[in-house]
């Protein structure tokens, strides 16, 4: 059985919760991991990236001096490679970086990766998170008592709250992300995981759906 403390705001421990083994204790190799990671980033690629050839510069219609008897180098176009403002040599041009990753194997990966956190003592669970207005001030007291001033903190709730993410935004080292945009990228980006219990509950749960669906 697989336990983790449940602490509130102060860094007390509240009481201990159980977590499923297949999200906290997968067994998968951690190549799924890497995979995801660099699929998710390929993804955000815009591959919008391009350079001009020299069939695509403008200019160079005409032959800039004539072929013999000048004493210089023979040119046919101004737009040659070869010249300052011409075209560009196998440049970049326009792709899609896309990498398609079945929902299992996306799924399977941020277990794998949830699980590699968990063993390294880099997730915690608060009871209950809730600012009554938005204040970077409370949010930096809060990860201090926590001691989690040093680390770079991915807060995980289960519903949005303005305050929340209003009282972090500033913050350069704390995000903060609904537990259903969860995947494995955001688990290893970040030294510390802090989910909300409501967030982590609502983890298992979509873990019960998957079953029935199954």
């Amino acid at each position: 059985m697989i336990e983790i403390a449940v602490k509130d705001v102060n860094n007390v421990t509240k009481e201990m919760l159980h977590l499923p083994e297949r999200i906290f204790g997968c067994n998968a190799s951690e190549a799924v991991v890497h995979t995801a990671i660099r699929s998710y980033l390929a993804n955000q690629r815009q591959g919008t990236h391009a350079t001009k050839t020299r069939g695509m510069v403008s200019g160079g219609g005409r032959k800039p001096w004539r072929q013999k008897h000048t004493g210089r180098a023979r040119h046919g176009s101004i737009r040659s490679p070869l010249w300052r403002g011409g075209g560009i040599v196998f440049g970049p041009q326009p792709r899609d970086y896309y990498i398609q990753l079945p929902k299992k194997q996306k799924r399977i990966a941020l277990y794998k990766a949830l699980t590699m956190k968990l063993a390294d003592g880099e997730i915690v669970v608060v009871d209950s998170l809730k600012f009554d207005r938005p204040r970077t001030k409370d949010m930096v007291q809060f990860i201090e008592r926590m001691g989690l001033l040093d680390k770079t903190v991915l807060i995980v709730t289960e519903a949005k709250d303005n305050n929340l993410i209003l009282s972090s935004r500033n913050i350069p080292t704390v995000d903060t992300i609904l537990v259903n945009d969860l995947n494995a990228y955001h688990v290893a980006a970040f030294d510390i995981l802090l989910f909300t219990k409501e967030a982590i509950l609502k983890l298992q749960d979509s873990l019960s759906s998957e079953a029935e669906v199954a």
